[in-house]
Protein backbone atom coordinates (compact mmCIF):
# COMPACT_ATOMS: atom_id res chain seq x y z
CA UNK A 1 0.00 0.00 0.00
CA UNK A 2 1.22 3.30 -1.11
CA UNK A 3 1.58 5.97 1.99
CA UNK A 4 1.64 9.97 1.74
CA UNK A 5 4.11 11.59 3.96
CA UNK A 6 2.55 15.23 4.58
CA UNK A 7 4.29 18.24 6.37
CA UNK A 8 2.23 21.03 7.35
CA UNK A 9 3.91 24.64 7.25
CA UNK A 10 2.26 27.51 9.19
CA UNK A 11 3.72 31.07 7.78
CA UNK A 12 1.81 33.82 9.66
CA UNK A 13 -2.01 32.51 8.41
CA UNK A 14 -3.66 34.09 11.60
CA UNK A 15 -6.58 31.96 12.84
CA UNK A 16 -9.56 29.80 11.39
CA UNK A 17 -6.86 27.05 9.78
CA UNK A 18 -8.11 23.38 10.36
CA UNK A 19 -5.85 21.19 12.38
CA UNK A 20 -2.63 19.89 10.72
CA UNK A 21 -4.01 16.22 11.34
CA UNK A 22 -6.92 17.48 9.37
CA UNK A 23 -4.82 18.68 6.81
CA UNK A 24 -3.26 15.89 6.49
CA UNK A 25 -5.95 13.62 6.39
CA UNK A 26 -7.28 15.33 3.54
CA UNK A 27 -4.08 15.41 1.36
CA UNK A 28 -3.93 11.78 2.24
CA UNK A 29 -7.61 11.27 1.06
CA UNK A 30 -6.66 12.66 -2.63
CA UNK A 31 -3.52 10.40 -3.21
CA UNK A 32 -4.60 8.31 -5.93
CA UNK A 33 -1.11 7.10 -7.01
CA UNK A 34 -1.32 3.33 -6.45
CA UNK A 35 2.54 2.25 -7.27
CA UNK A 36 4.29 5.19 -5.26
CA UNK A 37 4.49 6.64 -1.65
CA UNK A 38 5.34 9.93 -1.17
CA UNK A 39 5.66 13.36 0.61
CA UNK A 40 3.75 16.82 0.14
CA UNK A 41 4.49 19.92 1.82
CA UNK A 42 1.43 21.86 3.05
CA UNK A 43 2.12 25.40 3.67
CA UNK A 44 -0.37 27.69 5.03
CA UNK A 45 0.38 31.43 4.28
CA UNK A 46 -1.34 34.70 4.46
CA UNK A 47 -1.92 37.54 1.68
CA UNK A 48 1.05 38.71 1.30
CA UNK A 49 3.21 35.61 0.44
CA UNK A 50 0.07 34.50 -1.86
CA UNK A 51 -0.15 37.68 -3.95
CA UNK A 52 3.83 37.18 -4.01
CA UNK A 53 3.77 33.35 -5.05
CA UNK A 54 0.73 34.04 -7.44
CA UNK A 55 2.57 37.26 -9.19
CA UNK A 56 5.67 35.63 -9.99
CA UNK A 57 4.71 32.11 -11.03
CA UNK A 58 1.53 32.86 -12.78
CA UNK A 59 1.52 36.71 -13.68
CA UNK A 60 -1.79 36.63 -11.41
CA UNK A 61 -0.89 40.09 -8.86
CA UNK A 62 -3.29 38.94 -6.23
CA UNK A 63 -3.80 36.44 -3.65
CA UNK A 64 -5.07 33.45 -4.04
CA UNK A 65 -6.99 30.22 -2.86
CA UNK A 66 -4.71 27.50 -3.55
CA UNK A 67 -1.24 27.07 -5.33
CA UNK A 68 -0.24 23.88 -6.62
CA UNK A 69 3.92 23.41 -7.17
CA UNK A 70 4.98 19.97 -8.65
CA UNK A 71 8.16 18.62 -8.32
CA UNK A 72 9.82 17.29 -10.84
CA UNK A 73 12.77 14.40 -9.44
CA UNK A 74 16.17 14.78 -10.20
CA UNK A 75 17.53 12.14 -12.76
CA UNK A 76 19.43 9.21 -10.74
CA UNK A 77 17.71 9.88 -7.51
CA UNK A 78 14.70 8.57 -5.79
CA UNK A 79 12.75 11.44 -4.95
CA UNK A 80 9.61 11.12 -3.00
CA UNK A 81 8.47 14.79 -2.83
CA UNK A 82 5.93 15.01 -5.09
CA UNK A 83 5.48 19.19 -4.64
CA UNK A 84 4.15 21.24 -2.54
CA UNK A 85 0.80 23.36 -1.33
CA UNK A 86 0.37 26.88 -0.73
CA UNK A 87 -3.29 27.40 0.74
CA UNK A 88 -4.06 31.18 1.67
CA UNK A 89 -5.89 31.07 4.79
CA UNK A 90 -8.01 34.50 4.64
CA UNK A 91 -8.31 33.69 0.65
CA UNK A 92 -10.14 30.64 1.71
CA UNK A 93 -11.97 31.88 5.10
CA UNK A 94 -13.34 34.99 2.55
CA UNK A 95 -14.42 32.23 -0.28
CA UNK A 96 -16.43 30.32 2.45
CA UNK A 97 -17.93 33.30 4.14
CA UNK A 98 -19.18 34.34 0.30
CA UNK A 99 -20.13 31.20 -1.00
CA UNK A 100 -22.06 30.44 1.96
CA UNK A 101 -20.10 26.89 2.55
CA UNK A 102 -18.61 25.93 6.18
CA UNK A 103 -15.15 26.94 6.49
CA UNK A 104 -14.32 23.49 6.88
CA UNK A 105 -15.71 21.93 3.94
CA UNK A 106 -14.01 24.87 1.79
CA UNK A 107 -10.53 24.05 3.66
CA UNK A 108 -10.92 20.23 2.55
CA UNK A 109 -11.78 21.42 -1.08
CA UNK A 110 -8.70 23.25 -1.39
CA UNK A 111 -6.38 20.56 -0.08
CA UNK A 112 -8.00 18.05 -2.30
CA UNK A 113 -8.22 20.32 -5.73
CA UNK A 114 -4.73 21.28 -4.69
CA UNK A 115 -3.16 17.37 -4.16
CA UNK A 116 -5.23 16.59 -7.71
CA UNK A 117 -3.08 19.36 -9.18
CA UNK A 118 0.28 17.94 -7.68
CA UNK A 119 -0.85 14.39 -9.77
CA UNK A 120 -1.58 16.25 -12.64
CA UNK A 121 -5.07 16.77 -12.83
CA UNK A 122 -6.15 20.31 -14.42
CA UNK A 123 -9.57 22.40 -15.39
CA UNK A 124 -7.58 23.60 -18.92
CA UNK A 125 -10.58 22.66 -20.89
CA UNK A 126 -14.46 21.92 -20.33
CA UNK A 127 -13.54 17.90 -20.37
CA UNK A 128 -10.56 18.05 -18.08
CA UNK A 129 -12.76 20.34 -15.74
CA UNK A 130 -15.73 18.18 -15.77
CA UNK A 131 -13.70 15.07 -14.71
CA UNK A 132 -11.54 16.97 -12.31
CA UNK A 133 -14.73 18.19 -10.88
CA UNK A 134 -16.14 14.66 -10.37
CA UNK A 135 -12.83 13.10 -8.83
CA UNK A 136 -13.39 16.07 -6.55
CA UNK A 137 -16.77 15.33 -5.65
CA UNK A 138 -15.87 12.09 -4.80
CA UNK A 139 -13.06 12.47 -2.35
CA UNK A 140 -15.08 15.16 -0.77
CA UNK A 141 -18.38 13.77 -0.24
CA UNK A 142 -16.45 10.54 0.56
CA UNK A 143 -14.83 12.99 3.59
CA UNK A 144 -18.77 13.54 4.35
CA UNK A 145 -18.68 17.52 2.71
CA UNK A 146 -21.35 18.22 0.37
CA UNK A 147 -20.15 18.27 -3.63
CA UNK A 148 -18.24 21.27 -3.45
CA UNK A 149 -19.78 22.02 -7.29
CA UNK A 150 -23.55 22.43 -5.81
CA UNK A 151 -23.76 25.96 -6.21
CA UNK A 152 -21.00 26.40 -9.32
CA UNK A 153 -18.18 27.55 -6.93
CA UNK A 154 -14.59 28.03 -9.13
CA UNK A 155 -11.51 27.21 -7.10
Amino acid sequence: MTELGVSVQRAGAGGGVPSTRLLKDWARAAWRAESRSADVVVRITGERESRRLNRDYRGKDRPTNVLSFASEPLPGIGDSHVGDLVICAPVVLREAAEQGKSPEAHWAHMVVHGMLHLQGHDHENDADAAAMEALETEILTGLGFPAPYADDETP
